[in-house]
């Protein structure tokens, strides 16, 4: 075969293009392919997310998600200064509304402070009103160091210099077959094979079905959730200065409905969570049998959807009822009414699920063979990239032999 790689990393995504970068500049004399099934790169997860920079504060400490989103955040205002992205540190506060969610706030407080998150402050009411003037609550935590930024930008920039140090990129190359071969794997797409020594899996939303085809044994499964957010009308953008976040519920790894304004001016409200019908499917109407099945055939679905069916009904309610929509963000923003409510996009967020049923909150990286398998990136993926694609590449280069 002429098309053999040292290394081939599945997924155009902004954690794909993240590690094919490290691994460029750390490995110059690596030959390194990634192969996107899409036309374009950054199409899905990356390119439907809200485009904030997390700060840390909602992670345990000692996770994953601790170690690389705040490290992984100064990294990308680092490279976005060096290669003139546009960014924001907004700010942002997490509001509590009712005393119940007094102790969860101070968790929050304290998660952050131990993760090492800069200028967390809790405040009250005034100093609420003086940051954001129509938001409402009993009590906030003001997060100076959260931001707004364009990621289809960041992860273009990636592919750009990836391709730069030698790297190549192939878009419309979804991989249908992952075969052992001579010490090495045979990737069969749609315009043919490619042969690899090494493989990194960074598929997002299908990291589990290739992961099952390169003989990995997963002890979870991606179950898709659509988040579908609307807009503020233009007319009324300035009930919102930056982000305003509710106190989540900390048995579920979604973030509950906020307002965030981004880079082109926009306030986007929300999102909801409901189970999505196809891995890709951005609108109610999408369906895609073979997902579907694969979601209600899977134990841990069941397990999960007996836990929180509550949630889910009052998510899915919420999905079909503007009205129900806005009660939810009118704890935040009073003044909001359903004339301010424009239809939104969507985003379809690749969530673990493991075999218990117990909602995978961590990143999760494994190792079968000759293939690295990253399981499970949600958010705050995107923010912690570098750092993420960093952890990647150091844990494939423990693993293979990969020239330098």
């Amino acid at each position: 075969m002429a098309d053999i790689f040292d290394l081939t990393i599945i997924g155009g995504g902004i954690i794909g293009l993240a590690s094919a970068l490290e691994a460029v500049q750390r490995h110059p004399k690596l030959r390194l392919l990634v192969l996107e099934k899409e036309g374009q790169l950054a199409a899905h997860q990356t390119g439907h997310n809200s485009g904030v920079i997390h700060s840390g504060i909602y992670y345990k400490p000692g996770s994953l998600k601790a170690q690389t989103c705040v490290s992984g955040a100064k990294a990308l205002s680092a490279f976005c200064e060096q290669h003139s992205i546009p960014y924001e540190r907004c700010g942002k506060v997490v509001v509590a509304t009712s005393a119940d969610e007094l102790p969860r706030l101070e968790e929050l407080f304290r998660r952050g402070t131990a993760n090492g998150v800069e200028g967390l402050e809790m405040i009250g009411p005034e100093q609420l009103r003086e940051i954001e003037p129509h938001a409402t609550g009993i009590k906030a935590l003001y997060v100076p160091t959260t931001g707004i930024i364009d990621f289809p930008q960041v992860a273009r920039t990636y592919a750009k210099l990836v391709q730069e140090y030698g790297g190549e990129i192939r878009t419309r190359h979804p991989v249908q077959k992952i075969v052992y071969a001579n010490s090495g794997l045979v990737l069969e797409t749609l315009q043919g094979a490619v042969r690899t020594r090494f493989l990194i899996n960074c598929s997002g939303l299908f990291c589990d079905r290739l992961a099952r085809m390169a003989g990995a044994r997963p002890e979870l499964q991606i179950v898709p959730f659509r988040g579908e957010y609307y807009t503020i009308a233009p007319q009324r953008r300035s009930l919102v200065k930056n982000l305003i976040y509710p106190v989540p519920d900390p048995a579920l790894p979604f973030l509950g409905v906020h307002f965030t304004r981004t880079m082109d001016g926009m306030v986007e409200a929300g999102p909801n969570a409901v189970l999505a019908f196809a891995r890709e499917g951005y609108r109610k109407t999408d369906v895609n049998w073979r997902d579907l099945r694969e979601t209600l055939t899977f134990p841990g679905f069941w397990f999960m959807a007996r836990k929180y069916w509550q949630t889910g009904m009052g998510e899915m309610y919420r999905s079909f009822s503007k009205q129900a929509f806005l009660k939810a963000l009118q704890r935040l923003l009073p003044e909001l009414t359903e004339r301010d409510l424009q239809p939104g996009g969507s985003g379809v967020r690749a969530q673990a699920i493991a075999a218990s049923g117990a909602l995978v909150d961590d990143f999760v990286i494994s190792l079968t063979g000759n293939a690295l398998h990253v399981l499970n990136a949600p958010s705050p993926g995107a923010t912690a990239s570098l750092a993420i694609g960093r952890l990647i590449v150091e844990k494939a280069a423990q693993a293979f032999t990969l020239p330098r």
